[in-house]
């Protein structure tokens, strides 16, 4: 007991103590990580998002869906039964930025691909209580009449590839051709997008 009032009637002594307990823990938890290789080599029939799903996934940013979807499966026994198979770093090594996240105020969405039909989707963002009675997320109707111009995505490529994903100058080249005369909306996009979330993992159902 004395030795704790040592410490805890000593503001320096105790920050010090403080410093080295948090110190210590950084080591443990990020020291090793820089000599594990596998987590950076991705995962087997892993490519870079096409063209459509470039910009979905900027429109997901945009509109906030990372604020309240988590894309990231802990590897517990009631995230894999609910959600499926825990995520793993090689699904994200082309993700700048990652998605994962700690905020759940809606599903967890890294396995949702293929899990719901693109007809699902769409209804489910025009008005989420059209699918989901209870659902306090907000809708978006503004995506079914924005169209995404393209105009930008090849400079999103090159940003890409300057950091680490595989874009050739082909990828580039072509892309803005999805978009020519005004075919994709925003809310093609997105649902692209969702679409292919988690489907190189096995999921359970």
């Amino acid at each position: 007991m004395k030795n704790h009032d040592i410490v805890e009637k000593n503001i320096g002594l105790m920050i010090v103590l403080v410093v080295i307990a948090i110190s210590f823990g950084a080591l443990v938890e990020i020291v090793p990580q820089f000599f594990v290789t596998n987590n950076k080599e991705p995962i087997a029939g892993l490519k870079p998002l096409g063209p459509v799903e470039l910009e979905g996934r900027d429109i997901y940013i945009r509109e906030g869906c990372h604020v309240c979807h988590t894309q990231m499966v802990r590897p517990l026994r009631a995230e894999v039964e609910r959600y499926g198979h825990y995520s793993m770093a090689q699904e994200h090594v082309y993700e700048h930025p990652f998605l994962w996240g700690s905020k759940r105020t809606g599903p967890d969405l890294a396995r949702v691909g293929g899990r719901y039909s693109d007809e699902w989707h769409r209804s489910h963002l025009y008005n989420p209580r059209n699918v989901v009675p209870e659902s306090i997320m907000p809708s978006y109707p503004w995506l079914f009449d924005n169209v995404v111009n393209g105009e930008h995505t090849a400079a999103k490529m090159r940003a890409m590839r300057a950091v680490g994903v595989p874009y050739t100058d082909e990828d580039i080249a072509n892309a803005s051709k999805p978009f020519i005369g005004g075919r994709v909306t925003e809310i093609d996009a997105l649902v692209a997008y969702l679409q292919q979330l988690g489907t190189l993992v096995q999921q359970k159902r």
